[in-house]
């Protein structure tokens, strides 16, 4: 039975992140400072694994933070389906829970079991779970790949993940994520399994 290892990244760091500014999939933001040392501190660690793909978002924040290995010439495909949540109305404003109670109520909502429920002119994690799926059907169809690298967002890569593990939608917020972590997954045929957790250890290496 083949397996397959997925590399599964969150972009790094943009101005927008450090002012809790949110982006969503309506904001094409570029990497910060920070952000651009992250994807060389993550390069550098990782430039040994045998990538056979590069998945990325089409946002050029995730193309940015594993431009490293683009270098090296690996195939790279952008897919839409990886882009993040929409976030309707309160993309590019203030949207931490302590600012912002309608978005601190909506993630309860979902916590609570509605995740059909979506910001004003938003998407749902129901409807990124839809769109989700044919990439992940795609990348599952190609046994010859059998060590990739996505590179994709925070919300939306909750909500893979819980695509992955067969987790429901309401549990995503159980999957911590931080600019430039890592989720290191197995699949073995059947199922995926976790083999790192939101894991920053390449940012301590310099």
């Amino acid at each position: 039975m083949s397996s397959k290892k997925v590399y599964l990244i969150r972009h790094g760091q943009t101005d927008y992140n450090l002012q809790s500014i949110v982006q969503g999939s309506g904001i094409d933001s570029s990497l910060n400072a920070t952000g651009q040392r992250q994807a060389i501190q993550f390069f550098e660690r990782y430039k040994d694994v045998p990538f056979d793909k590069v998945y990325t978002s089409t946002l050029q924040r995730s193309i940015q933070s594993v431009q490293g290995f683009l270098d090296l010439g690996l195939p790279h495909e952008k897919h839409a389906g990886l882009n993040e949540i929409h976030w309707g109305v309160r993309e590019g404003t203030h949207m931490t829970p302590e600012e912002d109670q309608y978005y601190a109520d909506m993630l309860q909502t979902w916590r609570d079991g509605d995740c059909d429920a979506s910001i004003e002119g938003g998407e749902s994690p129901v409807v990124v779970a839809a769109r989700q799926k044919p990439f992940i059907e795609l990348m599952l169809s190609r046994p010859e790949e059998e060590t990739i690298l996505i590179c994709m967002h925070g919300r939306a890569m909750r909500i893979m993940l819980c695509n992955l593990l067969n987790y429901p939608l309401s549990c995503m917020d159980n999957f911590e994520h931080l600019n430039l972590c890592l989720y290191e997954l197995e699949h073995t045929g059947s199922m995926f399994t976790v083999k790192k957790y939101c894991d920053v250890s390449h940012l301590r290496d310099a």
